[in-house]
Parts: C-alpha cells; sequence; structure tokens
C-alpha cells in the first residue's frame, strides 16, 4: 500500500503548474480536446471533469487517421467493437459484452445533437468532422433507449469556427477512390453556412467464384448544408441538412463446412466465397435537424427537432451456395419525425441541473418476400415432409414464394431530469428517466403451395397448402431509468468517481422469421394440418442492464502523461442476442438469454514527451457471460457470450519532423497496432477467432495548405475472420481484409 500511495499522488494530486501545456500538442487525441466541446447540450463543457468514460477523438486524428466512418472507431477506443462484414446496412455495435446483430442497437448515435433513429444509418462517411466523441456505460437517463452501452457523439465542423475551402482525393488497394469538397462562409459575425459533399467508389476485395467478380464492390455519394446563426440576444439556431445514396455489394461469405459434391463434381470447398444468386445493398438516406438554443441569465433552453427518412434494400443469396435454394429481397422505407425541449442551468454555483423532455414518431413499410426455388424446394420442404413410407409428396413447381409484408409503426415519450450538487471537491449527481413506448406490427403473410401427395404407391392426388394471414402484434415498454454518481476532484482534470446506472434496449419483433414461420404452416397443412408454431417466437422483450463503474481522469508529470480509466461491473437481464433456430432454418431471430453479467475494465493514456511526439495507448478487457440462460435444448451458463471480444487494444505513435522549408513545414511519421481477440462465435463456445493484431503505418509530408499522405494498413497481411454464421445448418465466415495501402492528397484554400 505504501508503494502505491506515491504513484496515486503523482497520477490525481501532483500539482499541474503546467496545464496550459496539457493542449500543447498539436496533434488531438483520443484522450481530449476540451476546448472544443462548447457544442455539446447535454453534457459539460469538459467531458474530462465529468463522472464517465469518455473517449475523444479530434479533427486532426480523424484526418491523420484515415477515419472515414464510425466503425474506423473499433479497437481504438477500449471495449468497442463495430466489426466490418456484410454491407454497410450491417452497423453491429459492441461494447463492454453488450451489442446485437440486428434490430436494435446497444449504442445511440448522434450528429450534431440529432438522434440517428435508425441503426442501419449508422454507417456512413464522415465527411468534415470536428470531433467524435465516445460515451461508454449507460447514458439512458440523458439519451433514453438503446443505449445502454454508450452513445457516440458526431459534431461536424462549424461555418462560424472556419472559413474556406477544403478539397481531398484518395486512392487505394481495391481500387478504391474517395473525394471529398467542402467550402466554408461566413456573412458578418452572426451568420455563417457549410456545403459539403463527397464521392466514394470500390471494385471491392473479395471474389465470388461463381461470377468471377468481386462481390463487395460500392459507390456512394453525398452531401451537407449547414447553416448557423447567433442573434446579440443569446439565441442561437444551427440547421444540418444532409442525404447519402449507396449502392453496394456485399455478403462476402465463405463456406467452412466439408465439401459439397453434386454428380460427381466439387459444388463449393472450405474457403470459397461461391453463389450463384444476386446479393447487394443500396440505400437513400435523408436528415434533417434544427436546433434552436436560447441562453437567458440562469439558464438556457434547446429545441431539437428533427425528421429522418430512409429507403433501403436488401438483396441475399440467402444459402450462399451455388445452388438455386432460395434468395431474399427486404426493402424498407421508414419516416422518422422527432422532437427534443432540454431546458438547463448554466455551470454556476453549488446546484446544477438538467430537465427534457423527448417525443418520436416512426413509420416503417418492409416488404421481406422469399423465393424458395427447386433445390430449396426439394431440400427444406418435400424432404421434410417425405419422413415416411407410407406417404409421398411431390410438385412440379419451380418456385415458392413466400411473401412478408409488415408496417411497424411505434411513438415514444421520455421525460427526464438531472440534479447536480457540488461541495468543495466532492461532485454528487442524480438523475432518473421515464421512458414510454408503443409499438405495433401489422403483418400480412401468404403463400401458396400446389403438390401432389401419394398413399402406399397409389394414384397420386392433386393437393394446395395456402396461407392468407392477417394480423397486429402490439408491444407497449415503459422503463424507469436512473442513475447516481459521485465524483472527487483533484483539480479541474483529475478525479476519482463512482456511478451506478441502469441501461434499457427496447424490445421488438422477430420479422425476419417469418419465412421460417410460414414454411412451417405449410408443412403443418401437408402432413397434419395442426399448426403448432410458437406465437412468443414473434417478438422478444426489452433488455435491462445495472452498470457499476469505478474511474477517473488523471495526468502526471506537468501534462507529459494524461489518461482515464475505468473498472465495470454489468448485470444484464434478458439480454438480446441473435440466433438461428436449430435444423435447416432460413432465417434468424432475435431471443432473450435468461441473465448474464460482464466484467472487465479500460485504460486509455496519452504520453508527449516531447511537442513533436504523441504515444497513445487504449486497452480495454471484456469477462462477458451468461449467469443463467437455457434454450430448451442445452444450458449455455457459464459459457462467454458470443460475438463480444475479450480484449481490444490499439497502441500508436507520431512523430512531427520540422523540415524549416516554405514549401513543407514537417514529415510526420505514423505507426500503430490494432488488436482484438478472442471473439466466441457461438452460445456453445465451440468456435472463435483467437486474439489477432493488425499493424498500421503512414508518412505524411504537411503544409498549412496542403497535405501528402501514404499510408498503409494490415501492413503484416494476417489472416482474421471477422464474422460467423449459420444457414440451414451451413457454416460461412467472412475473412478480415487483407493488406491494403494507399495516398490521399488534401488541400485547405482559404
Amino acid at each position: 500500500m505504501r508503494r502505491l500511495l506515491p504513484v496515486l499522488f503523482c497520477l490525481f494530486a501532483a500539482p499541474s503548474a503546467a496545464r496550459a501545456d496539457e493542449g500543447r500538442a498539436d496533434a488531438d487525441t483520443v484522450i481530449a480536446v476540451d476546448k472544443v466541446q462548447i457544442s455539446a447540450i447535454k453534457q459539460g463543457p469538459v467531458l474530462r471533469a465529468q463522472p464517465v468514460a469518455a473517449t475523444i477523438v479530434g479533427s486532426r486524428v480523424l484526418a491523420g487517421g484515415r477515419l472515414c466512418a464510425v466503425k474506423h472507431l473499433s479497437q481504438r477506443v477500449p471495449n468497442l467493437h463495430i466489426p466490418d462484414y456484410g454491407s454497410r446496412m450491417t452497423s453491429s455495435v459492441y461494447v463492454r459484452g453488450l451489442g446485437a446483430r440486428i434490430d436494435q442497437p446497444v449504442v445511440g448515435m448522434n450528429v450534431d445533437n440529432v438522434p440517428v433513429m435508425n441503426k442501419d444509418c449508422y454507417d456512413t462517411e464522415l465527411t468534415d468532422i470536428e470531433r467524435i466523441e465516445v460515451l461508454r456505460g449507460p447514458q439512458s437517463t440523458l439519451y433514453g433507449r438503446n443505449t445502454m452501452g454508450g452513445v457516440i457523439n458526431v459534431y461536424t465542423l462549424s461555418p462560424l469556427a472556419y472559413q474556406g475551402t477544403r478539397l481531398a482525393a484518395e486512392y487505394g488497394s481495391g481500387s478504391t477512390w474517395r473525394l471529398r469538397a467542402s467550402t466554408y462562409h461566413r456573412s458578418g459575425e452572426r451568420f455563417g453556412w457549410a456545403l459539403a459533399g463527397f464521392y466514394t467508389r470500390s471494385d471491392g476485395f473479395f471474389e465470388n467464384l461463381a461470377t468471377g467478380r468481386n462481390c463487395d464492390s460500392e459507390q456512394a455519394g453525398g452531401g451537407r448544408l449547414k447553416l448557423q446563426w447567433r442573434s446579440c440576444s443569446g439565441l442561437r439556431i444551427d440547421n444540418t441538412l444532409s442525404f447519402s445514396l449507396l449502392d453496394q455489394g456485399g455478403y462476402p461469405y465463405a463456406y467452412i463446412g466439408e465439401e459439397i459434391v453434386r454428380d460427381g463434381a466439387a459444388l463449393i470447398r472450405p474457403g470459397e466465397i461461391r453463389y450463384n444468386d444476386p446479393a447487394g445493398y443500396r440505400r437513400t438516406a435523408l436528415s434533417d435537424g434544427l436546433t434552436v438554443r436560447r441562453d437567458a441569465a440562469n439558464y438556457s433552453v434547446s429545441s431539437i427537432t428533427a425528421c429522418q427518412y430512409s429507403d433501403d434494400a436488401m438483396t441475399l443469396d440467402q444459402d450462399f451456395l451455388p445452388l438455386s435454394y432460395f434468395t431474399l429481397r427486404q426493402a424498407r422505407t421508414e419516416w422518422t419525425l422527432s422532437e427534443e425541449l432540454l431546458f438547463r442551468s448554466h455551470d454556476k454555483g453549488r446546484y446544477r441541473w438538467l430537465a427534457g423532455l423527448f417525443a418520436f414518431y416512426r413509420h416503417s413499410r418492409i416488404g421481406a418476400p422469399v423465393h424458395f426455388k427447386r433445390d430449396g424446394i426439394e431440400e427444406l420442404i418435400l424432404r421434410n415432409a417425405n419422413f415416411g413410407p407410407v406417404f409421398r409428396y411431390d410438385t412440379d413447381a419451380e418456385e415458392l414464394l413466400l411473401a412478408s409484408d409488415f408496417r411497424t409503426p411505434a411513438f415514444g415519450a421520455a421525460l427526464y431530469h438531472e440534479s447536480t450538487f457540488k461541495f468543495g471537491r466532492w461532485t454528487l449527481a442524480a438523475g432518473i428517466r421515464a421512458d414510454f413506448e408503443h409499438t405495433r406490427l401489422h403483418y400480412r403473410s401468404r403463400a401458396s403451395f400446389d403438390y401432389s401427395l401419394s398413399i402406399e404407391g397409389g394414384p397420386a392426388g392433386q393437393h394446395t397448402a395456402a396461407i392468407d394471414e392477417r394480423s397486429t402484434l402490439r408491444r407497449s415498454f415503459l422503463e424507469i431509468l436512473p442513475k447516481a454518481s459521485v465524483m472527487y476532484a483533484f483539480d479541474e482534470t483529475r478525479n476519482l468517481y463512482f456511478s451506478v446506472a441502469k441501461g434499457y434496449k427496447a424490445g421488438g419483433f422477430n420479422t425476419q422469421l417469418f419465412s421460417d414461420i410460414l414454411q412451417e404452416k405449410l408443412k403443418a397443412q401437408m402432413v397434419s394440418g395442426f399448426d403448432d408454431t410458437d406465437p412468443s417466437l414473434m417478438s422478444y422483450r426489452p433488455e435491462k442492464s445495472w452498470n457499476f463503474e469505478l474511474g477517473g481522469h488523471f495526468s502526471c508529470a506537468q501534462g507529459v502523461v494524461r489518461g482515464d480509466f475505468a473498472l465495470f461491473w454489468i448485470l444484464c437481464r434478458d439480454q438480446q442476442l441473435t440466433v438461428f433456430p436449430a435444423g435447416a432454418a432460413t432465417g434468424r431471430m432475435m431471443t432473450n438469454a435468461g441473465r448474464s453479467r460482464s466484467a472487465g475494465g479500460e485504460l486509455s493514456l496519452q504520453v508527449v514527451p516531447r511537442n513533436n511526439v504523441v504515444i497513445d495507448a487504449a486497452y480495454g478487457f471484456t469477462d462477458a457471460r451468461f449467469v443463467r440462460y437455457d434454450n430448451g435444448l442445452e444450458d449455455f451458463s457459464g459459457n462467454r457470450i458470443p460475438y463480444a471480444p475479450a480484449h481490444t487494444l490499439s497502441l500508436g505513435a507520431e512523430w512531427s519532423v520540422a523540415t524549416g522549408a516554405d514549401w513543407l513545414r514537417e514529415v510526420v511519421l505514423q505507426v500503430g497496432a490494432r488488436g482484438t481477440g478472442p471473439i466466441r462465435w457461438d452460445e456453445a463456445n465451440t468456435r472463435q477467432q483467437d486474439f489477432f493484431m493488425l499493424f498500421d503505418a503512414a508518412v505524411s509530408l504537411r503544409h498549412s495548405r496542403y497535405s501528402l499522405d501514404f499510408w498503409g494498413r494490415n501492413l503484416a497481411d494476417a489472416s482474421y475472420d471477422v464474422f460467423y454464421f449459420k444457414s440451414m445448418g451451413n457454416e460461412f465466415v467472412q475473412r478480415g481484409r487483407t493488406r491494403t495501402m494507399g495516398i490521399t492528397l488534401s488541400i485547405n484554400i482559404g
């Protein structure tokens, strides 16, 4: 204990005479960019002075690290894992052992304080971002539903803070192009406007051997118009209009089962990507967010109004084999309206408060027809029906349509409040939120199948199994979400805290299971005439958690070393898991595990030994296990939760060398390593991806007006898997991207 005290004294209580030097590194880091926090509405002016585990990635790190999407933050933020697989519709986020592949996210996302209500729109191009904040741990009291793992706040560049024109062009492996252009202007002291646009295209990296072409090519484009106005009386108005278009291949899933042979020839071998039907994803997204803020003498009031529209379609060769089993086209159109009113006292005095009202309405239309082809009819329908010698089923049909149409209107409202009391160096905070949501599923499922039936070799009779069902499912959720924290501050940015908070993730409906339900209904009509489909499979319950956290923010050696740490213990009930029904199922479903717990810690460090050298490190450890989970076939209690990595590691160093030349200000050398794993792929923990490391490097030639970057990722060409799943009992993985290299040119005019 006596050895530990000097260390704690250095980290938390050492004098900070050189506090001004804490921001001396020209390169902002994943630790702090405190001076730019003023645009955040719900947090205080300095995140490091709050009782929260937060990582901040500033504009220089985003540009220098070529972080073009939120998923590129994976591993760089402790215990944050966003695997890059499938298509941009697949925006799975895992943090501290929590997460899910489909439906409700575990982490919320806001762009310029406007919530992104559709998880499928998380993965989009980042253009001219001022900073990104990643808050870990439940943020449900302030942000509500689907933030039990944390919140990602994205802030775009302000035309009132920067004026000029920015151009960028990038070329890399896979014939990948990225083009960006933006212009920022200020009219007087009070009004500014910005226009930004981007275009990307790639030929892809994974070949589909059945077609001889890469299956993950993509094209995307979009733009943003941002308007800002400030009055002399404390009124602020911001409006951001953005849109994007995406046309993408995808789903480079490699088969890993035993070789499949037909007519003496190998159809597919282990490790091959070989499917014969089209697959891809397209998306149109439009969003407009209006923020109005009025600062009075002792408080401020803010209104955040948002309208969001998305129209997307996913096309899948759902068996991912060179056989004609079945295909899916899921098309969805969604409108969302949201409004938030926030009242907040100024950060003065011992008592501070915050109160708000949030409401939203969302309406989705989904069409999800599944087309069974001849191989699928024979293997999944007729083979299951012909289980005995007495009855013989057959059909001449070459295709079977299982059609499902859904409408899912939902609305919700919430009231929340947070109070903060400051007593000397101690700060006590408590908050509570009442969150209500009502959602409905109007569905129509229909199928018609003509078949023949012969009994004990007799003449065949013609029959039809037909289904046309309409119904409505309703679910309402009401959650009370409290939180409390106590913090001891050594100074403005060095502190220790302990917090307790409840997290909440909404329930929903298993629309992706309806094709399996229709199959079972058809087979029931053909064989027994009795439908024993379990109606509880159509929906799943909300997920809830309690998070206990001990953490702190520290610095020592006159600001040379800065960092954050957190230890957490999470108790989770009804954890939502994406599973595949037993047997030759074609769909996937969300289910609820009984209880689970997650324990771990995380550490972020920044070391600035010299003005031109910055060293960053981030490490996260999570031990997430089922406490009680029995699916009726197997007891998984004690097993690790799938898809959540046990370790995340990021190491990086940047060295800037001044040249003294007018045409070249400095040469910047960057090296880094990112590690993840092990990752269990199933509830039984029979398959896993071991821990792997990816090594990156870059050389940048920089001037105040331009920069030229030469970069490489996964330079050691490590082989690893980023995803695993089953379809019809067959196993597939997506391999991680191999070595990639490129060059980026950026120009600033202004």
